[in-house]
């Protein structure tokens, strides 16, 4: 009895063992399958990173492509290019770039071996123009300007009409002007009634500092003028606004220095831009210019800028305008009258009116005030008159003792 016993322990022991050592092997065997799994994705990561590698390398050793223009298109899938090293060449196109592509007067890619014509390049734009101030919509509207009634109706005429409304001009029998010069003196609103202008046709502000087109080599700022017109055309409906208009516009002279004569070349292909443009096309010219007088005659004749528009200083009506207009959004005491404002401020302009308001406000808030009285204006008024803007001080006596 004994030995059975024995023997019954001894099997029982056994099964313990067996036990235990399948529950170690069916770990193994789990470690073995998250080591597998392991390898497998790690395989898989670096078979992608040998793969990128292998096209880097590919790439790194493919040759340069010399870019060119397109000329001509041809029969039997053939152009006709201008390198840039300087010949022109009858070249096969690449069986992976679209015919449509294929357009007379695009930058192109050629094989540095066979000069076969790889792709089409996007047509490249300078910094000066796409660093432009380009406004999709402008947030200013007619309700922003005041005392400019009858110049905004011009101008409302000459641009917003033949954008909106370019059938009435159809049934009457007459073309659009084409272009439109705001002439007055600084701070008078010109660029705001551009920007109005824009804001009311949904088109988009291209605005442009005419001095940014004076560049240093020689036909860059052709170049310029050129890239920011296409740049019009492009994204049409638009309004290219050029300020300071005299910077590149100024009469050309019989004595000239190398620097003039760049200039007037910049002039002329202005000029000719303007020109290339349709009265019906979506794309309107506003220059702006306080210096009318220097400009040159071929700009004003009609056919370029067919309508100048004269935005002078604001009567008392349209400064009482402007001060209800930058007032409606400050907290006023109820003793400041903008008919007694406009009185006070003759011979203002609009940007000095604003900029007495924002003086006003600076005085209250300096007194630890949030309500602006007419004292705060009327010092205000004195200190932008003491300011002397657009006036040249005399030099102190004692800086040339």
């Amino acid at each position: 009895m004994t030995g059975e016993n024995d023997d019954m322990a001894e099997l029982k022991a056994k099964i313990v063992t067996l036990e235990e050592r399948n529950v170690r092997l069916m770990e193994d065997l789990q470690n073995a399958e998250t080591e597998k799994r392991y390898s497998e994705s790690e395989l898989f990561r670096l078979q992608k990173d040998l793969s990128r590698l292998r096209n880097e390398l590919e790439r790194l050793k493919s040759p340069p492509l010399i870019i060119a223009s397109l000329r001509d298109v041809l029969p039997n899938n053939r152009v006709v290019v201008k390198s840039s090293t300087g010949p022109d060449f009858v070249v096969t196109v690449s069986e992976y770039v679209p015919q449509e592509d294929l357009i007379p007067g695009s930058r192109v890619s050629l094989n540095k071996q066979t000069l076969s014509l790889m792709e089409v390049l996007p047509s490249p734009v300078d910094p000066v123009v796409s660093g432009a101030e380009i406004i999709d919509k402008p947030e200013v509207t007619y309700d922003d300007i005041g005392g400019l009634k009858q110049q905004m109706l011009e101008l409302r005429e000459a641009v917003e009409d033949p954008l909106l409304r370019p059938e009435l001009y159809k049934k009457v029998g007459i073309e659009p002007p084409k272009g439109v010069l705001l002439v007055g003196p600084p701070g008078t609103g010109k660029t705001l009634m551009a920007k109005a202008v824009a804001n009311a046709t949904q088109a988009t502000f291209i605005r442009l500092v005419g001095s940014e087109l004076v560049q240093k080599y020689i036909g860059e700022g052709a170049r310029l003028v050129r890239e920011l017109f296409q740049l019009a055309k492009d994204k049409a409906p638009s309004i290219i606004f050029i300020d300071e208009l005299d910077s590149v516009g100024a009469k050309r002279l019989d004595v000239a220095t190398s620097g003039d004569r760049e200039v007037q070349r910049t002039l002329m292909q202005l000029l000719s831009e303007l020109d290339g443009f349709t009265p019906t096309s979506d794309v309107k010219i506003i220059g702006a210019t306080n210096r009318p007088d220097i400009l040159d005659d071929a700009l004003l004749r009609p056919g370029r800028f067919d309508r100048i528009i004269d935005v002078g200083l604001p009567d008392i009506d349209g400064r009482r305008q402007i001060f209800e207009i930058n007032l409606r959004h400050m907290s006023i005491a109820d003793d400041v009258s903008s008919n007694g404002l406009a009185e006070m401020t003759d011979g203002f302009s609009g940007a000095e009116i604003k900029n007495i308001c924002t003086e006003a406000g600076m005085l209250a808030i300096r007194d630890n005030r949030d309500t602006i009285t007419q004292d705060d204006f009327v010092r205000a008024k004195e200190k932008v008159t003491e300011a002397g803007r657009n006036k040249v001080k005399p030099a102190p006596a004692y800086m040339f003792g």
